[in-house]
């Protein structure tokens, strides 16, 4: 389904007004009994400090039902929302966008019981822009201003502006979720929608990476082990003063820095000083501190430098190296992702929300024994994929690869 730009009357200003922020024991105890004598779905948005602060942590929660209006909690001063949690049992919880609010709301002790995602919810339905100001605009034809969307909502007291902001961030959900609701019904996609939504409120964390200092931007460029070695020791020196002041890592010291110290081996303060990432003032500042890493990293005996290669994994290699490494896996993925692009395609949806590509290629990298439907199921199963994407893909796969055995 195409989107198009409609003409939208903008939102400027929540029914009701902008509520007072919920930062007390006592002004908590009401918003519990408001939203437990509330009735229908919640709809639910957190606003975190990212780039800002360290970590993910939620810097405000925004909540709205019918009967009971709308409520803003500080959970900074109220870190245990359990209380406002069983009162929401058994209750649809409406987000945009929950993988990425779930986790931190865990944190405060909510749960929801169900979940509709309206950011999912546009993508099933082939929504070309899956922002929630471009959805609301394009369903409800309401327009939803997002400039405060990257402030850094650790501030305190919060600007009135942004309390505005955030309160109409939930105002919109409801009638969003209604309209998104009718339109999957209508497309045959509820059941779809109702498994995707279902995964991503079990969804565990994901696991701690292994090696994460390998992520600083620009490391595909250090080409030995020393040099890597300088990447890894700033990247933790970095990460333990970034942890220590609570501020984002890359506010302590740019990924670019740290690869410039890298690629140079400064062999004292004065030279890393030279360096034009260091030239700024707060890095010139501290420019002792981070060349104590660099030293540590020249000092290392060889045998304790890191390989080059980073942990070993069981995910297949990059398909680029395929045709090199294994015709036959590159020519299965050649076929396998023409056939899930046509029935993403025949379908309206986005390719990665039919299939995760990382599934497709680990079953084209390690196919089963035999490549009928019922054992690519199988496979597709044991991946993660959700029944209604099994039901959809394994025939058409095991149709593309049969012909190339």
């Amino acid at each position: 389904m195409p989107s198009t730009t409609p003409e939208v009357t903008p939102l400027t200003e929540p029914a009701g007004g902008v509520p007072p922020v919920v930062d007390t024991a006592e002004a908590l105890e009401d918003v519990v009994a408001a939203f437990a004598a509330g009735t229908g779905p919640v709809a639910v948005d957190a606003e975190r400090a990212s780039g800002y602060r360290y970590g993910q942590r939620t810097y405000l929660v925004q909540l709205r039902r019918a009967g009971a209006g709308t409520a803003l909690i500080d959970p900074i001063a109220l870190p245990d929302l359990s209380s406002l949690d069983e009162a929401l049992r058994g209750t649809e919880w409406v987000l945009h966008a929950a993988s990425q609010d779930l986790p931190g709301l865990v944190e405060q002790r909510m749960r929801p019981d169900a979940v509709f995602d309206t950011e999912l919810a546009a993508r099933l339905l082939g929504l070309e822009r899956v922002g929630l100001a471009a959805v609301v605009a394009e369903v409800l034809g309401l327009g939803l201003a997002k400039e405060h969307s990257a402030v850094d909502w650790s501030t305190r007291p919060l600007p009135p502006e942004w309390l505005r902001y955030a309160a109409l961030d939930v105002e919109v959900l409801l009638e969003l979720r209604e309209a998104l609701g009718a339109r999957l019904r209508e497309a045959g996609k509820d059941e779809w929608a109702r498994q995707e939504f279902e995964a991503v409120r079990l969804a565990p964390p994901p696991p701690p990476r292994v090696e994460p200092w390998r992520r600083t931007s620009g490391t595909h460029t250090v080409r030995d082990r020393r040099r890597l070695a300088v990447v890894r020791a700033m990247w933790e020196a970095r990460e333990d003063d970034a942890r220590r002041r609570d501020i984002s890592p890359g506010r302590v010291l740019p990924d670019a820095a740290i690869v410039a110290a890298a690629q140079a081996l400064p062999r004292s303060v004065e030279e890393l000083a030279r360096l034009k990432p260091f030239t700024g003032r707060a890095t010139r500042r501290r420019v002792d501190h981070w060349f104590r890493p660099v030293a540590q990293a020249l000092a290392l005996d060889e045998a304790a430098l890191p390989s080059m290669r980073g942990p070993r994994t069981d995910a297949p290699p990059p398909p680029r190296a395929w045709a090199d490494r294994d015709p036959a896996a590159a020519a299965r993925l050649t076929a396998a992702r023409a056939a899930v692009t046509a029935l993403a395609t025949e379908h309206s949806l986005p390719v990665e929300n039919l299939l995760q590509p990382d599934l497709l290629r680990r079953l084209c990298w390690t196919p089963p024994g035999d490549l009928d439907a019922a054992s690519i199921a199988a496979t597709l199963r044991a991946g993660g994929a959700r029944a209604w994407q099994v039901d959809l893909v394994a025939g058409p796969l095991a149709a593309a690869l049969v012909t190339l055995e």
